[in-house]
C-alpha cells in the first residue's frame, strides 16, 4: 500500500479541481472558514469514494440493502483504505435504543446478571431457593378442588426458528397438544411457524381436575414435564392464568417462582423480560415512533422507568438490579465494578464479562462522556455526544489500516475534556490508521500531524487548498487564515469593559437532574456565558428549567419545567426566545429562501414583471409546490426517484426540467437576465449584490451574510443544513423582527461549525442584540466567546453526579482569578 492518499482533480460542490497528497497513518485536520469546502473534501469526496468502492465490491444481492452510492466528482483517488465516517447524525430515533444497548454494555450486563446475579422475591425481598419435585406437588395440591388445569412443559422460550423437528419429536413421545405463542395447536396436524419471529412452545403433558386421589396422576405429569424442562407451567383453564413452578428457584415464604435465568430474561425487547405495562419502553405514552417531546414523557408506574418485569428486577449483584445499574453514570458504573467483591466461583465466571464491560466504560470516559448514564435515550443525545459514542466503539476495536473521517468531534466539549478526545484520536492513529478530522478547535488543530487549510473564503470563494503542512508550517504561511489566528497575528477583539446589568431574574432551588438545589441571579442587558465541563448541568439549568419557566411566566404557556422553587423578576422582559439547532424543515421543499420569507418577495417580484403581467401570471405561478408554474413531471422537486428492484432506488435529475423545478413557460420570465430557478441557485453572497435595489430582500440577505451563511444557496434543501447552520438561520430571522429591547435570547453552542473568522462575525451580531438593550444567554465552550462575555456562570466541578453546583460566577477577569474554576484556568492560558 502506498504512503499517501493521492487525490487528483476534485471538483465536488465548490472544490476548484484540487489535487493533493495526504499522508497515510497520520492525524490530519481539515480546517477553514464555514463553507470553504472542508466537509466536501473529507466526507463528500474522500469518504464517499472509499464507501462507494466497498459497496461496489459486494454482490448484487447485498447491494439491494444499501443506499445509493454516487461517484464523487473527482478524476482519481489512489491509496484509499476501507473508510469509516463518524458523523454527528442522530444514531437512532427508537425509544428502545440507549447508550447501554448501543455500546453493547447492556448485552454484557445481561450475561453478567444471568451468570452471577442473586435472585430475591419481589414481594417479600427474601432470597429465592430451588424447589424439588415434592415441593412443586405440594404447591399444586393447595389449589381448590374442582380446579381444571393443564400441565405444560416449555421446550422453547422466545426464540426464532421453525422447530419442526422438536414438534415431531414431541408427537412421537405421545403428546397430542401444544400451546404455541399462547394458542392451542393439535400436534397431529402440520404446524408451520415463521422462522423470523420469536416463538414460545409449551407441550401439554396432561389435563387434570384437582380432587382427592389425584396425587398419582399429578406426580406422573410433573415428572414427565421434568424430563424435558426444569420448569412446569400450570395453566388454570377457567382463569386463563399460569402458575410457573421451577425446580430451580422459589421463595420459601411466598412461593413465588422465577424461571431459569437467561440473558433474554433481562431484555426489555423480549416478552420474557419486558414490563407488561409499558412493553419495555419505560415511559408513557407508549407510541414508539412519534415525535413526542421527551419532557412530556412520564415514567411507567409499574417498573419505575426501569423497563423490566418485577421478577427480572429482583435479580441483584451487590444489592443492585440491572435497571438500577444502568441509572448510574458511566464513571460511577466503572467505579462500582472496580470495587465489586466476588467469591472465587463468581470471580472465575465473570472475569471475562467484566473486562468487556469495563473496557467499554473506559473508552467512553476517554472521549469525555463519563457523565452520561447507561439508560440515557440515544435520541436525546446531541450530535457531538452521538459522534463520540461512535468514536468510543472504534477505540474498542482492533482495526488497523482503516481511514476514519470525523466531523467536528469536539462539539459540546469543554477544553479540559477535549484533551482526552485528542488522546483517543491519537490512539486510533497509532494502530496504523489514518484519521481525518474536520475541525475548528484550536487545541485539536495544534495537536494534529498535518493541517489542510481550505479557503480562502466560503462558497464560490472557497474550494482551494490555501495551505498544507504541520501546525507550525501553517502558522508561518502568509496565505493561511487559520495560521494567522493560531499564531495570534490575527485575534478576536475583546471588549474594553464589561456591561453593567440593568436588572436580575432570580431562580431558586433548581434541582432537576444533577442540579444541587442551586440559586442563581441572571443579569439582564448583558452577554451572559454559561460554562462548565461536559455534563455539569448547563443545559438542564438553562434549557430545561429557566427557558420553560420564563415562557410560562411571560407567554402563559404550559411547558414542563425542571424542578425549582421559584422564579422572580420576569416582568423585566417581554419576550424569551431559544435559538436552537433543530432542523428548520424535514422535506426537500423547505429551504433558506422559504424559511426566512425571502421567497415571497422574490415570487412577488417576478409576478410584477411586465412579461408576467402580459401573460396573467400571479405569485402562485412561481411556486414549486402548486400546479401551474412547476414542472409536473417531478412535481417541482427537481429530481425523480426510480425503483431499481434488486438495486437501490436511483435519484436522478428530472429529465424534463433539468433539475430547475419549473416548466418551460415559467422559466421564460427573467429578472435582470435570471430565471427564478437561477435565483434559487444563487449563494447568499451573490444574491446580496443582485437584489441590492430591493430593500426588504437586501436586509434579510445581509443578515444571513452577517451570521456567516453567505455561502449557502437560497434554494438549498433544509435537510442538507447542519445544526449550526439551522441555528444561525433562526438567529437571522429573529434579527428581522421589531426590536423591543426587552428580549432574552438563549443560544446553545452557536459556534458549532464556525471557524475563527466566523466566530468574530457571530460575536458582532450578538453584541448588536445586547447593545439594543436585550439579554443574550449563551451556553458555550468556545473560549473566544467566553472571554468576550460580560458575565460568566461556571457550573461543575465535574459532570454527572459530581456536577450541578455553581463553581464560580462573575466577569471573565473574576473567573480567571477563581482557583475553583476549570474554565478560568483555560481562559488564563488562552489569554497568556
Amino acid at each position: 500500500m502506498q504512503d499517501n492518499i493521492v487525490i487528483k482533480g476534485a471538483r465536488e460542490h465548490n472544490l476548484k479541481n484540487i489535487s493533493l497528497d495526504i499522508p497515510r497513518n497520520k492525524f490530519i485536520v481539515v480546517t477553514g472558514p464555514s463553507g470553504s469546502g472542508k466537509s466536501t473534501l473529507a466526507i463528500d469526496t474522500i469518504f464517499a469514494e472509499g464507501q462507494r468502492r466497498y459497496v461496489e465490491s459486494l454482490s448484487v444481492y447485498a447491494r439491494q440493502f444499501l443506499g445509493e452510492m454516487q461517484k464523487p466528482d473527482v478524476d482519481s483517488i489512489e491509496g484509499l483504505s476501507p473508510s469509516i465516517a463518524i458523523e454527528q447524525k442522530t444514531i437512532s430515533r427508537s425509544p428502545r435504543s440507549t447508550i447501554g444497548t448501543l455500546t453493547e454494555v447492556y448485552d454484557y450486563l445481561r450475561v453478567l446478571y444471568t451468570r452471577i446475579g442473586k435472585p430475591f422475591c419481589h414481594l417479600c425481598g427474601k432470597p429465592i431457593i430451588s424447589q424439588d419435585t415434592e415441593t412443586i406437588l405440594e404447591t399444586v395440591k393447595t389449589l381448590p378442588n374442582g380446579t381444571r388445569i393443564q400441565v405444560l412443559c416449555p421446550i422453547v422460550k422466545e426464540r426464532k426458528g421453525l422447530y419442526a423437528k422438536e414438534l415431531l419429536a414431541m408427537r412421537r413421545e405421545g403428546f397430542v397438544r401444544a400451546r404455541i405463542d399462547g394458542e392451542m395447536h393439535d400436534l397431529t396436524e402440520d404446524i408451520t411457524l415463521n422462522k423470523n419471529k420469536r416463538h414460545t412452545i409449551e407441550i401439554v403433558i396432561d389435563r387434570l381436575i384437582i380432587k382427592a386421589g389425584i396425587e398419582r396422576k399429578l406426580t406422573e405429569a410433573v415428572n414427565a414435564a421434568m424430563r424435558f424442562s426444569s420448569v412446569v407451567v400450570l395453566n388454570l383453564i377457567e382463569e386463563n392464568r399460569d402458575i410457573v413452578l421451577s425446580k430451580t428457584m422459589a421463595c420459601p415464604e411466598c412461593g413465588i417462582n422465577i424461571p431459569e435465568l437467561t440473558p433474554m430474561f433481562f431484555s426489555f425487547n423480549s416478552n420474557l423480560g419486558a414490563c407488561p405495562k409499558c412493553r419495555g419502553i419505560g415511559h408513557e405514552p407508549l407510541n414508539e415512533y412519534d415525535d413526542t417531546p421527551l419532557s412530556s414523557l412520564k415514567q411507567c408506574v409499574d417498573c419505575g422507568g426501569l423497563r423490566l418485569k418485577k421478577e427480572a428486577l429482583s435479580i441483584k449483584i451487590d444489592g443492585l438490579n440491572i435497571g438500577q445499574f444502568t441509572q448510574m453514570s458511566i464513571k460511577a458504573a466503572g467505579d462500582f465494578l472496580n470495587c465489586l467483591t466476588l467469591n472465587d466461583r463468581d470471580s472465575f465466571i465473570a472475569q471475562r464479562i467484566l473486562r468487556e464491560i469495563t473496557n467499554r466504560l473506559e473508552f467512553m470516559e476517554q472521549v469525555g462522556l463519563s457523565y452520561l448514564t447507561l439508560d440515557r435515550l440515544v435520541l436525546s443525545l446531541s450530535g457531538g455526544e452521538a459522534q463520540r459514542i461512535r468514536l468510543a466503539t472504534q477505540l474498542g476495536s482492533s482495526l488497523s489500516g482503516v481511514l476514519y473521517v470525523l466531523d467536528e468531534p469536539s462539539i459540546g466539549l469543554h477544553p479540559r475534556d477535549c484533551a482526552k478526545l485528542i488522546d483517543g484520536l491519537k490512539d486510533i492513529r497509532d494502530k496504523d490508521n489514518t484519521v481525518i478530522v474536520v475541525e475548528h478547535d484550536e487545541e485539536t488543530i495544534r495537536a494534529s500531524d498535518v493541517v489542510i487549510d481550505m479557503g480562502p473564503g466560503a462558497g464560490v470563494h472557497g474550494g482551494h487548498v490555501t495551505a498544507m503542512g504541520s501546525p507550525d508550517e501553517i502558522m508561518n504561511n502568509a496565505h493561511s487564515l487559520t495560521g494567522a489566528y493560531l499564531s495570534h497575528g490575527t485575534t478576536i477583539e475583546i471588549p474594553n469593559e464589561c456591561r453593567t446589568p440593568t436588572g436580575y431574574i432570580t431562580l431558586t432551588g433548581a434541582c432537576e437532574n444533577n442540579l444541587k438545589g442551586i440559586d442563581i441571579e441572571i443579569p439582564l442587558g448583558v452577554l451572559l456565558c454559561v460554562t462548565g465541563v461536559s455534563g455539569s448541568g448547563k443545559s438542564t439549568l438553562i434549557l430545561d428549567t429557566l427557558y420553560p419557566a420564563l415562557c410560562n411566566a411571560i407567554m402563559q404557556t404550559n411547558n414542563v419545567v425542571g424542578r425549582h422553587n421559584a422564579i422572580t423578576g420576569t416582568q423585566q422582559i417581554n419576550r424569551v426566545i431559544s435559538v436552537d439547532q433543530s432542523p428548520i424543515g424535514r422535506t426537500q421543499r423547505s429551504n433558506p429562501a422559504t424559511y426566512t420569507g425571502m421567497f415571497g418577495y422574490i415570487r412577488e417580484l417576478f409576478s410584477n414583471l411586465m412579461d408576467s403581467k402580459s401573460k396573467g401570471y400571479t405569485t402562485s405561478r412561481f411556486s414549486f409546490n402548486v400546479k401551474g408554474g412547476r414542472c409536473e413531471q417531478c412535481k417541482g422537486a427537481g429530481i425523480r426517484k426510480y425503483e431499481m428492484h434488486f438495486l437501490p432506488d436511483a435519484h436522478v435529475q428530472c429529465d424534463v426540467c433539468g433539475g430547475k423545478r419549473f416548466n418551460r413557460e415559467t422559466l421564460r420570465v427573467r429578472y435582470k437576465g435570471k430565471t427564478i430557478s437561477d435565483v434559487l441557485s444563487m449563494t447568499v453572497s451573490e444574491a446580496v449584490g443582485f437584489f441590492a435595489a430591493i430593500a426588504p430582500l437586501k436586509e434579510k440577505l445581509m443578515l444571513l451574510e452577517d451570521v456567516g451563511l453567505g455561502y449557502i444557496t437560497l434554494g438549498q434543501p433544509a435537510t442538507t443544513l447542519s445544526g449550526g447552520e439551522a441555528q444561525r438561520l433562526r438567529l437571522s430571522r429573529e434579527l428581522t423582527k421589531r426590536a423591543t429591547g426587552k428580549t432574552l435570547y438563549i443560544l446553545d453552542e452557536p459556534t458549532t461549525g464556525l471557524h475563527f473568522v466566523d466566530v468574530e462575525k457571530l460575536l458582532r451580531i450578538i453584541h448588536r442584540l445586547v447593545d439594543l438593550g436585550n439579554t443574550v444567554i449563551v451556553i458555550e465552550h468556545n473560549l473566544d466567546v467566553v472571554r468576550c462575555s460580560d458575565y460568566i456562570i461556571d457550573l461543575g466541578p465535574e459532570g454527572g453526579d459530581q456536577g450541578g453546583y455553581i463553581v464560580a460566577e462573575g466577569t471573565p477577569n473574576e473567573i480567571m482569578q477563581n482557583p475553583r474554576s476549570v474554565t478560568g484556568e483555560y481562559l488564563k492560558k488562552r489569554i497568556s
